[in-house]
């Protein structure tokens, strides 16, 4: 059985039940799972593979709860720069259109590879659009080769334009052929063992792009299946707009009414959720994915995480697309949450470490998963190790672990997924990402000029 003794940490957050964090701490590893967690005295002093670490912070791996990796191939498209959710969607949807499959298994190997480097472990994906040759199977392909652990969300649209919804006629599907695939996916590939690498859920795309019917059925098969439900909700004003002359509600009543609340269901943004919706969410178990980088680039607002955290629901990080973010760097999304909490004028809206645990144990219950976002025994061995030596950093010691938030966010030294050292002292070991990034660009290229 394959050992791994992480050891001389500098600083070991845990986010234990203790939430305790350990000085010249220590992780031994057998087969993928934390086996023992303490200060490096009084754990084995031998393994297959030893990492010092004496100048790192190690904290659970982070956990990404929404994102749509084919994004990655339109970021910062000169006409969409400076456009509102709505607008924002109508200028892609035509660039969108021309995907195919190798796009979007090159674009899910470039977001993941973003991600594990910032010290990202798990990741969802919502990936909502197939025109073309496109399948789910090409992102959970990629998934595998990299070593990420992944939660692959079959989205859908069926609800085109000239049927009142927001996506163009050609870029929509029809609902038994959705359903169909969804059954597929999850029989082909959906793994609700402890420590899976791969399981599969259910994502309509928004109210906005799909039919109520879709929703309960989508509801119903998950529940028989016992997999996930995931959609966008309350995104920005235009959203609510939609929801109240379409629906002649608010969208938390809607999704009530669908069967879209409880603890197997989470909702990307939330931005406009009210006082009644986030105690629905809290009384529920409902959870929020909240993706506050892309909700300021497309001037959404300010999701109210202090009122959900209080209320209990369940909140986690998200990177969003990389077409309205545009970066999958997660780390950096857990800083701009706390940055953008404290803009209402309480600067203590969200602390550091709150931060640091919405994008850790806070993901990790979004996602369902009781053996990932903290570094106890019998967890998975996922976690992030991130150098202290570097400029960014100086004068921060005073407290390592709120320098990661508060500090210029910085890519991981070592990201280790269940056992497996996936980067090494700043490089990605399982692709050859140059030559993937140079795929990636010309696939990017190609895309846009062909519109």
């Amino acid at each position: 059985m394959a050992t791994l003794l992480v050891r001389h940490i500098y600083r070991l957050v845990t986010m234990d039940e203790a939430r305790r964090e350990i000085e010249n701490g220590a992780l031994f590893i057998r087969d993928g799972v934390i086996e023992a967690v303490g200060e490096t005295d009084s754990l084995p002093a031998s393994a297959d593979e030893v990492l010092e670490l004496r100048r790192h912070v190690v904290i659970p791996g982070l956990v990404n709860t929404h994102h749509h990796m084919y994004q990655t191939l339109t970021r910062a498209i000169p006409a969409c720069q400076n456009s509102e959710l709505f607008g924002w969607l109508k200028s892609l949807y035509p660039i969108w259109a021309g995907l195919r499959a190798e796009h979007v298994y090159v674009s899910a190997l470039t977001a993941m590879a973003e991600l594990i480097l910032s010290g990202c472990t798990t990741s969802s994906d919502h990936l909502y659009i197939f025109p073309n040759d496109c399948k789910l199977d090409d992102e959970i392909r990629a998934a595998e080769e990299i070593g990420i652990r992944f939660h692959a969300m079959r989205g859908s649209m069926s609800l085109g334009e000239s049927k009142g919804g927001l996506p163009p006629d050609r870029v929509v599907e029809d609902e038994r052929a959705i359903l169909a695939d969804s059954q597929r996916l999850i029989e082909t590939y959906h793994d609700d063992r402890r420590y899976a690498m791969l399981r599969i859920g259910l994502a309509p795309c928004s109210p906005f792009s799909v039919t109520t019917t879709l929703m309960r059925e989508a509801a119903a098969m998950a529940r028989s299946y016992g997999v996930r439900l995931h959609t966008h909700l309350a995104e920005n004003q235009n959203d609510i707009d939609y929801s109240r002359e379409v629906f002649g509600m608010r969208p938390g009543d809607y999704v009530q009414s669908v069967g879209w609340v409880g603890e197997d269901v989470w909702h990307a943004h939330c931005v406009k959720l009210n006082a009644a919706e986030i105690a629905l969410f809290g009384r529920t178990g409902t959870g929020v994915a909240h993706c506050p980088g892309s909700n300021a680039r497309l001037a959404s607002g300010i999701a109210p995480v202090r009122a959900m955290i209080d209320a209990g629901v369940p909140v986690g990080l998200g990177v969003d697309g990389s077409a309205s973010n545009d970066s999958g760097h997660l780390l950096a999304e857990a800083r701009q949450a706390l940055l953008l909490q404290r803009l209402g004028g309480d600067p203590a809206a969200l602390s550091a470490r709150e931060a640091l645990e919405l994008a850790t144990r806070g993901g990790a219950r979004v996602l369902g998963r009781d053996d990932i976002g903290a570094l106890a025994p019998g967890m998975a061995a996922d976690f992030a190790a991130y150098n202290l030596e570097q400029v960014g950093f100086a004068g921060a010691l005073h407290d390592p672990v709120a320098a990661l938030l508060f500090c210029m966010p910085v890519n991981a030294d070592y990201t280790v997924i269940n056992g497996r050292v996936v980067v090494r002292q700043g490089h990605l070991q399982t692709i050859d990402l140059p030559v993937v990034l140079e795929r990636h660009n010309r696939l990017a290229r190609t895309l846009v000029e062909g519109v």
